[in-house]
């Protein structure tokens, strides 16, 4: 058991709107992280919170006649509520508005400027206000606008405080060069090597424009400016200023977990920051990628902007936390689509996870009363069964500890899945049925017992609501909230004698209404059916449903690799990157492609056909390509890797 403590933040949410799924994908990251380590026995402190000052809010409340803080009040308070919702275990939540993130903001000021590396001077350049930040006119984008969010820039020119950044632009290149897991994943940390030789400027950390702020301690008609004051945050809540042993024991941080927009200032920024201050710096940021709406980018504009509140009201939030933590591999963007979520709960959750609770426990009362009987002997089949769940719980505790989140889901339901395929092998029904066969009845319902007994452990970090009910329907003695990683990491756990509770459904099946479609990009449903009267076509006379379509789950892969198959004149086997794992898939496209010419293609492939062997190759799925006559063109198309296709 450990007792190291870990401290893993999100960044504060900027409280101009309500927050979208996004938000919710990057704070359900961070949960899952903290609760995986409270699981392992450390001591965790999770923070996450809102930044809340700015010119930006300052002219957003005047234009609703109305204070700054009345403005925030209002959306923090949605915040807050959204992550009860969520089941978010943060232990703190820090607002930048509160009186002590403004005592540790104006201290930090004041040791940085008494080191002499805050000086006065004149700022004249381009802003973004809704970012916050400053541009030279060769950072602009080809628009003449914010490189970051593509808005017009306007100039501005005021007295300012600057932090000499520039002073530690060699050391913090140095610092991320000699600790390669610094900045994760690795397409980022080269990104911020590249923008830091590019040459750091010193940074504006002040203004007089507006007053919505924290005051610069020597000169009160300056405001903070506002990455000088968010990230600092990091330090308020673990005793910076008035606790020396809780912020030795927390400090430096584990993991910063931020959207890949950001990476520069928590890379670069805050480092400089902390190397001002003689402070160690965090262990790790970690850039998450972005979430696209069904292939594209969330915007207003396109009216594609997702409320997580409205997703957990319609299917519950332990299946939205599911979703985004194992559809998307941690750093990488990924596509959120409704009707894969639909999938998602009908096949893993309703179908692998409730089918194999719901089964045993009727089972266990059904054929012992209720009774979990004691397990003598083990057979073949069992000893395999088990030495999987061990496995399970190996891969998970491994995932999880180098943040392969969705990784560690995978091996989850993959033990899932041989839990369910143990049922069949072992056929109980039958050994019910022969009096000279109830030991061996006895050993296989306290298998199945004992496998939901570790999954259910397993599963907490991500679904945390369905682990205590599933906990709850094994009727386990020992309290939930007491259950530890160590508890799962030897096989017989599960107290003999002891009787379960009732089933009850975790996750219904959500069914389809035979008239419901996907929407097109327009918002106009498409049309499935018999074509009307006076369309010309030939109508198939195998029709399928949108429920037979449904089952068929297309997604946008890379091809990394291509080469011949062996005495095969039309086959290559191709290694594809699905964005979660790479497979080989076998496509009879040989003749028209060369093998050079396929690598980078990113195409449409069948990821849930059967594998199948072909001339000695597995193939795992399947590519679609176009024929016509003797000409064929494999479909490809520019989306993000892991984009679903519907």
């Amino acid at each position: 058991m450990s007792n190291k403590s870990f401290y893993i933040t999100t960044p504060i949410y900027y409280p101009s709107a309500k927050l979208h799924i996004g938000h919710a994908y990057c704070t359900t990251i961070a949960d899952s992280v903290a609760r995986y380590h409270r699981l392992a026995g450390d001591d965790v402190f999770f923070l996450t919170g809102s930044d809340e000052h700015g010119q930006k809010i300052q002219e957003k409340a005047e234009a609703q006649g109305i204070k700054p803080i009345e403005y925030v009040d209002g959306i923090v308070a949605e915040f807050q509520k959204l992550w009860k919702m969520l089941n978010i275990s943060n232990d703190d939540f820090l607002r930048t508005s509160q009186k002590r993130h403004e005592r540790v903001v104006q201290e930090i000021f004041r040791r940085v400027y008494d080191k002499g590396d805050i000086y006065k001077g004149a700022y004249k350049g381009l802003y973004c206000t809704p970012c916050e930040s400053f541009w030279t006119e060769l950072q602009l984008d080809e628009n003449g606008c914010c490189p970051d969010c593509g808005r017009p820039v306007k100039e501005v020119a005021e007295e300012a405080y600057f932090f000499k950044m520039s002073k530690y632009a060699d050391r913090i290149l140095k610092h991320i060069e000699d600790n390669p897991d610094f900045i994760q994943p690795v397409s980022r940390r080269n990104e911020m090597i590249n923008f830091i030789k590019q040459g750091l400027d010193d940074l504006c950390i002040s203004r007089t424009s507006f007053d919505w702020g924290i005051p610069v301690p020597i000169d009160e008609k300056h405001v903070i400016y506002v990455w000088f004051d968010a990230l600092t945050n990091y330090l308020t809540p673990i005793g910076f200023l008035d606790d020396e042993e809780k912020f030795k024991k927390f400090w430096p941080a584990d993991v910063h977990l931020v959207g890949k927009e950001i990476v520069r200032f928590h890379s670069i920024i805050w480092p400089c920051i902390l190397m001002a201050l003689d402070l160690p710096l965090p262990k790790q940021i970690y850039g998450h990628g972005w979430l696209v709406v069904d292939g594209s980018k969330m915007s207003k504009s396109l009216g594609n902007v997702v409320d997580p509140v409205e997703l957990i009201n319609k299917y519950g939030a332990d299946a939205i936390r599911y979703f985004l933590l194992r559809e998307i591999n941690l750093g990488q963007d990924g596509n959120f689509s409704e009707l894969a979520l639909v999938q998602r709960i009908n096949a893993d959750l309703a179908n692998d996870l409730g089918n194999l609770l719901h089964r045993t426990l009727n089972m266990v009362k059904k054929f012992q009363q209720g009774e979990v009987l004691a397990a003598q002997g083990r057979s073949e089949i069992d000893e395999n069964l088990i030495a999987d769940a061990m496995a399970a719980v190996k891969t998970f505790d491994e995932g999880m500890s180098n943040m392969k989140i969705s990784s560690a889901i995978k091996g989850v339901w993959a033990f899932i899945s041989r839990a369910n395929k143990y049922i069949d092998e072992t056929a109980p029904w039958a050994l019910a049925k022969d009096p000279a066969k109830q030991q061996e009845l006895a050993n296989v319902m306290y298998n199945l017992v004992e496998s939901l007994r570790i999954i259910s452990v397993m599963i907490e970090p991500f679904m945390p609501t369905a682990a205590e009910k599933i906990w709850q329907q094994l009727n386990m003695p020992k309290a939930f909230a007491d259950v530890r990683l160590d508890d799962i990491k030897a096989w017989g756990g599960t107290t003999a004698g002891m009787h379960i509770g009732e089933a009850q459904q975790l996750f219904p099946r959500i069914e389809l209404e035979k008239d419901e479609a996907p929407e097109d990009k327009a918002g106009e449903k498409v049309k499935t059916g018999k074509k009307a009267k006076g369309e010309t076509g030939n109508i198939d006379s195998d029709e399928i449903t949108i429920e037979d379509f449904a089952r068929v789950k297309l997604q946008v892969v890379e091809i990394l690799a291509a080469e011949p198959v062996p005495k095969a004149d039309k086959l290559l086997k191709l290694k594809v990157n699905t964005g979660a794992e790479e497979r080989e898939i076998v496509s009879g496209i040989a003749k028209h492609y060369e093998c050079s010419e396929l690598i980078g293609k990113r195409v449409i492939l069948v990821m849930n056909l059967k594998p199948a062997k072909i001339r000695g190759v597995v193939s795992h799925g399947m590519i679609l390509a176009a024929s016509n006559g003797d000409a064929l063109e494999v479909v490809s198309v520019d989306m993000p890797v892991g984009s679903v296709v519907r």
